[in-house]
């Protein structure tokens, strides 16, 4: 009979620390500094990473754009004399500059 109520105590136990461990977990889960708030914080990262990679290869095709337009076997004289002219400042003879700031 006495080792029937070491079980019932021994159970009592196991339960107690079980329910302890699942408020533990719990919390952490809802209120700790990596629940459920900060999975919210990171989908906004995303979302906001997810627009800047978009905006970074957009940029990306038009530079690889300019770039097959400027190789030897392509050349595009207009795109060429465009550069050349805005990074030198250079004009010719008879050109007109307008200047906007």
């Amino acid at each position: 009979m006495r080792y029937l109520g070491h079980a019932k105590r021994f159970d009592l136990m196991v339960t107690f620390s079980c329910m302890v461990l699942l408020g533990y977990f719990g919390w952490h889960a809802f209120l700790g500094p990596k629940g459920f708030a900060f999975l919210n914080t990171l989908n906004n990262q995303v979302a906001e990473l997810a627009q800047d990679f978009e905006a970074i290869s957009a940029k990306s095709i038009s530079l690889e754009t300019q770039v097959r337009l400027m190789r030897p076997e392509s050349i595009d004289p207009d795109m060429l004399d465009e550069l050349a002219r805005g990074m030198l400042e250079l004009v010719r003879p008879g050109d007109i500059v307008v200047r906007i700031d």
